[in-house]
């Protein structure tokens, strides 16, 4: 599987990239929030990636966070949402606004995104608040890890097992210990110290 592609800006669309890996052209398709992030062509740009394989085709979908494809993994995971579908939700909510649209069951605010209606977003909403539970609303707990290397720090977390509340709340612990500035590195030991208290 392709988790990340590092590489030069090629060329952009409404919907999708082409990043040259040396001398190869990936398509990747993204959220129209990435596409505005990874600057202009020529750049040089890495994107996080997730491949989808299906009996007819293989489809690499490309992400400016960790955090973000983590969302496109859990979106993806709810019967009816497909790729196509997942970025669309991605470019209309970033990740704190889907948290807070999951946890407080805003299903509205779910079906903004186009090819998102009622009865979808209602089961979004639903399933995911199962699996990530209150996340947004726990006090402290999003309002730092909601980018950057405090995303990526939480991702690391739960890909360890902490529990996404306990994950959140520790990185925004440890980001206000440390700094807004503060490393992935070092975000991820101090997060696991606060998490083991």
């Amino acid at each position: 599987m392709i988790a990340r592609l590092t590489g030069i800006l090629a060329e952009t669309g409404a919907d999708h990239a082409v990043i040259d890996v040396n001398g190869v052209g990936y398509l990747v398709q993204a959220s129209g929030r990435t596409l505005q992030a990874i600057g202009a062509v020529g750049g040089a740009v890495m994107l996080f990636t997730e491949m989808q394989v299906r009996e007819d085709s293989m489809t690499l979908f490309g992400f400016g966070s960790a955090g973000e494809r983590d969302w496109f993994r859990l979106l993806t995971g709810v019967q009816g949402v497909g790729g196509r579908v997942a970025l669309s939700i991605l470019t209309v909510l970033d990740a704190a606004e889907l948290q807070r649209a999951v946890a407080t069951g805003d299903k509205a605010m779910v079906a903004r995104a186009n090819g998102v209606g009622p009865k979808l977003a209602l089961r979004i909403v639903n399933e995911l608040k199962d699996k990530v539970g209150g996340i947004a609303v726990v006090p402290g707990a999003v309002a730092a890890p909601v980018g950057g290397a405090a995303a990526d720090a939480v991702s690391a977390m739960l890909n360890l097992g902490f529990r996404p509340a306990e994950a959140s709340a520790a990185v925004a612990k440890a980001e206000d210990e440390l700094g807004a500035g503060a490393t992935l590195d070092a975000l991820v030991r101090l997060a696991l110290k606060k998490a083991a208290k």
